[in-house]
């Protein structure tokens, strides 16, 4: 009997389980991204939108009209319908992204709270409509780039792609300009197209702080002459390139395929030198939103 105890007890400290979470150097910087991000975020939709008389897309928009008709707080009503949609579609949502977006909601919804105040007025409201698309774009890109999000439309996004087919960046679009429509009961028809305005320039600056500075363009090129385009690319260039093996479905005949990523500043050359070398070459071009590897230099 008391050799079973023993057991008992030695198989009971086994599943004992020490929690000790780990915060990382990059954890830390991430927690601080989304602060800033949020901050930023904030800045443009109290200081430059709401002080416009504009409004925005996704859940921040109906919380805009929401204030416009009701008077309710921009922070409480984005709390609560994000937090509401994170509920029904977390699932959507990878570990990572959720784990940020948890802590996401709250910070946006806290730094619209502390800016509330934070208005800039100005006589020409095209100021408003750019700087506020731009502080926009700056906080949310920078939410998404470390891998969190705002909840709202991107959750819909992805639950219309997943049961619709529809594409996300489309799905997006169709969701904010749904707000901006509906934003036409307490805007009028200038207001909500300068509205879309702003949308246009917080999604170019968005695009930008998540690619970078340069952006990266993959090249597909198939070619009767690979050795002559390969060498031209490594000596002119001064890229690596991938042969791949293809085959022409209605000739059956076998082709080299090259496959190179380049700088976007370095596209229009490679174009020019590829019609020098083989002018009956078919080319590709792709849009690379991240490159990772030690071949990419």
């Amino acid at each position: 009997m008391k050799i079973r105890k023993k057991l008992k007890q030695t198989n009971f400290e086994k599943k004992k389980i020490s929690f000790n979470p780990k915060i990382t150097q990059q954890t830390i910087i991430n927690f601080i991204t989304i602060i800033v991000g949020s901050f930023l975020f904030a800045i443009g939709v109290n200081s430059f939108m709401i002080a416009g008389n504009l409004g925005e897309g996704g859940f921040i928009g109906i919380s805009i009209i929401l204030f416009y008709a009701y008077g309710i707080p921009t922070a409480l009503s984005n709390l609560v319908l994000n937090f509401l949609i994170l509920i029904v579609g977390f699932r959507f949502l990878g570990k990572r992204a959720m784990y940020y977006t948890i802590i996401t909601i709250p910070m946006t919804s806290l730094m619209l709270w502390i800016t509330e105040d934070w208005q800039i007025e100005s006589n020409e409201i095209l100021v408003n409509t750019v700087f506020g698309g731009l502080f926009i774009g700056l906080g949310i890109g920078l939410i998404i780039r470390i891998g969190s999000t705002t909840a709202g439309t991107t959750i819909l996004a992805r639950m219309a792609n997943k049961y619709l087919d529809v594409n996300v960046s489309y799905a997006l679009l169709f969701f904010d300009l749904i707000v901006v429509a509906i934003g036409l009961t307490v805007m009028t028809l200038e207001q909500a197209l300068l509205t879309v305005i702003a949308l246009y320039v917080a999604t170019k600056v968005m695009d930008f702080i998540i690619e970078g500075m340069n952006p990266k363009k993959a090249i597909t090129i198939i070619t009767e002459k690979p050795e002559v385009l390969g060498k031209m690319i490594n000596t002119e260039i001064r890229r690596g390139v991938t042969i791949m093996n293809g085959r022409g479905f209605y000739s059956k005949k076998d082709k080299d395929v090259l496959y190179v990523v380049i700088n976007k500043s370095q596209l229009t050359r490679l174009k020019r030198l590829i019609k020098r070398y083989d002018e009956n070459a078919f080319v590709v071009v792709h849009d690379v939103n991240s490159v990772l590897g030690n071949y990419f230099i």
